[in-house]
């Protein structure tokens, strides 16, 4: 697929709604103020009716985690549970009920909670499958092959009342990392995806939400142009790292494909934003980073939005960023905390 021609003026809109927004935000970054953790930690704010989580892994001692991060946040309540399928083989992919049992009764314990799910569209998923292996898998998933396998979940799914879930379906598809990737064949992707949303659609009982879930910037390929239409597709998420080092947040907001891209593309779609994926990654303890996160999250109101809670990129498991830990317990703490 070719670029959609870009309009100098819409880009410059979307950047001054971007810069807007956040200055709107008390206790926003600093202009200018780049990703090099030094300098004094931004004031906590406090990030109001914005569900929130953290992966604190995916087996059931990470459910159990969960009540430990809510202690550390003084009794602020985590209301996302997330976690992902393994991607190694389609029995995996089809789900088990070790994997679900946990979540089902960590969902059923309060009201409101949320459970998402990170679905992968490939076996073999992280075993650095060539693009010819990648563009074969593409086209069979197109063509259905696999439906079966997302049918099988789906119904798993339904019957440990996840039905509601929502499914980050082939995520950060406009990179390298997965065999699920885009790239070696975008229309064939965006076939698939379809193909794999009308098999688990047609699941009695479910009603899953489809999060379309790229990562920041081009990456490989833009990644706009994966996007299988607005039929298929119910949020639009991005995975959103502290990285490359010492790009400041104002750049991650109005690089190609950033930010500001990211929310534009939603609001043109009909949709609401996401972000599965969230952490420090390669500027150390970043509160700065940190705080613009988070008032973004304010400006725009995600679905939800997953702290990834392990080294380097946590706050609560990593004893290494106690900066940004506390510019994070000021925003989902309880009120009054000590």
């Amino acid at each position: 697929m070719s670029r959609p021609p870009v309009r100098p003026w819409a880009a410059l809109l979307v950047l001054l709604a971007a810069v807007l927004a956040l200055l709107l935000v008390p206790g926003r970054l600093a202009p200018g103020e780049r990703h090099t953790g030094t300098g004094a930690a931004p004031e906590p704010v406090p990030l109001p009716q914005v569900p929130s989580g953290f992966f604190t892994g995916s087996d059931a001692e990470g459910v159990r985690r969960i009540s430990g991060v809510e202690r550390w946040l003084g009794g602020g309540e985590l209301r996302v549970g997330h976690t992902y399928l393994p991607g190694d083989r389609w029995t995996n992919i089809e789900g088990h009920p070790a994997l679900f049992a946990p979540w089902a009764r960590w969902k059923a314990e309060r009201p409101g909670r949320l459970f998402v799910l990170n679905v992968p569209m490939m076996d073999r998923n992280e075993a650095g499958l060539s693009d010819a292996e990648v563009r074969d898998g593409l086209r069979r998933g197109a063509a259905g092959a696999f439906d079966g396998h997302f049918r099988t979940l789906g119904e798993r799914l339904v019957e440990h009342r996840l039905g509601d879930a929502v499914l980050v379906l082939g995520w950060e598809m406009n990179g390298t990392t997965y065999g699920h990737r885009c790239g070696p064949d975008p229309a064939a992707w965006k076939a698939y995806w379809r193909s794999a949303v009308t098999a688990l659609r047609g699941v009695p009982g479910q009603r899953f939400r489809f999060d379309f879930t790229p990562s920041r910037g081009r990456d490989a390929v833009p990644w706009p142009e994966c996007y299988p239409g607005d039929d298929v597709v119910d949020i639009i998420g991005m995975d959103a790292y502290d990285q490359p080092e010492g790009v400041s947040f104002e750049e991650q907001v109005s690089e190609e494909y950033g930010l500001a891209h990211h929310v534009a593309f939603a609001k043109a779609h009909g949709k609401p934003v996401s972000y599965p994926e969230w952490g420090l990654f390669r500027n150390g303890d970043n509160p700065a980073y940190v705080r613009g996160m988070l008032d973004w999250f304010a400006a725009y109101r995600p679905v939800y939005q997953t702290v990834t809670d392990y080294c380097p990129h946590g706050v609560w498991g990593c004893a290494d960023n106690p900066r940004s830990a506390e510019v994070v317990r000021g925003a989902l703490g309880a009120p009054g905390r000590p």
